[in-house]
């Protein structure tokens, strides 16, 4: 018994407490909430209370019938899918690129303080960073303090539909590559170091060590990141910050960009009191994102055979 199941439990009873407390708060936030879902095939009203979405008439498919209808559909699906993969494309490489420079920074203090700057911005809210870009954006903003200088017009870059994806792009890699850029680096410093000494006694120079050993040492590392930001494809990408970055930057002059998935449902359900229907397109992103990590991990296992599951 003092080497069995429950022995070893007893022994690691205060680690065991810490995840049974993430347990239980995936249990509460994550999953009981997963009940709700059956509201999207329910006429639901908020006036019955909870447990009225079990009592409410059952619909069936109407609500998403009604949200593939909406002629915000195309649009919304365009926004959201663009905005992701832009973010993707851009956000996702630049982690890596920045590890493996760091990781061929000779000078300890140069490179702790490189790491330091690129990933306080992480921990930066979005309201915050929103505040900065009123600052420096803005009509009457530095930035545009600093165009009128050279004679030019003032721009528009908070309220043009056309700067909307950019600013997206640009802010979500200040804000997050630093923090994504130490999980490379920890992959990076689990390479065995006999591999590069190899490499040194072969004559191999810089570029080569990072193409036949840095890049395949990471290649696990990689993938799985690679798998975990397609399945949030359709929240962001490896950041996930769609909604934060939609709502916050969102305006009317350009809505026709700025509104995604996730700000629409928002607008439908808290502000127009139409919950089932905001449920239905939440589940319809949701079933998105779950067949995204299974057919992107499908993908990764049959090209380099390596995978999350």
């Amino acid at each position: 018994m003092k080497n069995g199941f429950f022995g070893t439990m007893w022994k690691q009873r205060y680690l065991q407490m810490f995840v049974l407390i993430g347990m239980a708060y995936l249990l509460v936030f994550n999953y009981l909430p997963m009940f709700g879902i059956i509201i999207a095939f329910k006429e639901y009203k908020i006036s019955t209370g909870i447990l009225g979405m079990f009592t409410s008439p059952f619909v069936g498919l109407k609500h998403f019938i009604e949200f593939f209808g909406d002629y915000k559909f195309a649009e919304l699906l365009r926004n959201t899918l663009t905005l992701s993969l832009f973010k993707l494309f851009f956000s996702f490489p630049m982690p890596i690129f920045l590890a493996l420079i760091l990781n061929e920074v000779r000078a300890p203090k140069v490179k702790r303080t490189v790491q330091t700057v690129s990933y306080l911005p992480y921990f930066i809210s979005w309201i915050i960073v929103a505040g900065f870009c009123q600052i420096i954006l803005s009509n009457n903003g530095i930035l545009n303090d600093v165009v009128s200088l050279f004679g030019a017009e003032r721009m528009q870059f908070l309220s043009g539909a056309q700067y909307f994806l950019p600013i997206a792009v640009i802010t979500a890699l200040w804000k997050e590559t630093g923090w994504w850029t130490i999980i490379f680096l920890a992959a990076i410093t689990s390479i065995d170091l006999a591999l590069y000494e190899a490499a040194d006694i072969d004559g191999a120079t810089r570029l080569q060590k990072i193409g036949f050993i840095t890049l395949p040492g990471i290649r696990p590392t990689v993938t799985v990141v690679l798998i975990l930001a397609l399945g949030n494809l359709m929240g962001g990408g490896l950041s996930g910050s769609n909604f934060e970055q939609s709502y916050l930057f969102g305006n009317a002059a350009n809505l026709s960009t700025s509104q995604i998935l996730q700000t629409y449902v928002l607008q439908v359900g808290l502000s127009q009191g139409r919950y089932s229907f905001a449920s239905a397109a939440g589940l319809f992103q949701s079933f998105i994102s779950v067949t995204m990590v299974f057919l992107s991990n499908f993908v990764a296992k049959k090209v380099s055979g390596e995978g999350l599951f």
